[in-house]
């Protein structure tokens, strides 16, 4: 789907402030995800990692006075082919339970769909949502 107002418009990627830089990096590799830049040195290192699809996450070491509990974002959502199987990776990587899988049929407009979610929290407390469009009932 295309955005009428911007052309070529879709998600690049999300920021996270990591309060140990290390730890989120070696938790999204051991998710799959491929590290395609950085730069920086010290407490001024960021880096890029590839989700799969063309997203990224960029993760920015000493999140410093601007950390809080929760990261610095409320979720990513991350499109996967199977949430139960996904939602066990990341548990296997380390990642803590939020919300189990799940199936969810959404009062949602334009049409209603039915969907399969999970959330996990990784290691700055950041929340990642596991996400499918299982059904599409379109009129």
């Amino acid at each position: 789907m295309t955005d009428s107002v911007i052309g070529g418009i879709g998600f690049h990627h999300v920021g996270l402030k990591a309060a140990d830089f290390e730890a989120s990096c070696a938790f999204y590799r051991a998710l799959g995800m491929k590290e395609v830049l950085s730069w920086g040195e010290g407490e001024r290192t960021i880096a890029l990692f590839d989700i799969g699809d063309g997203g990224k996450i960029e993760i920015f070491a000493n999140g410093g006075e601007e950390y809080s509990a929760n990261g610095k974002w409320i979720h990513f959502a991350l499109h996967v082919d199977d949430v139960d199987a996904a939602y066990a990776a990341a548990l296997s990587a380390g990642a803590t339970v939020v919300t189990p899988p799940k199936t969810v049929e959404l009062a949602s407009r334009p049409y209603l769909a039915t969907i399969r979610v999970a959330f996990v929290a990784g290691p700055d407390g950041e929340q990642i949502e596991l996400f499918r469009e299982l059904e599409d009932k379109r009129k």
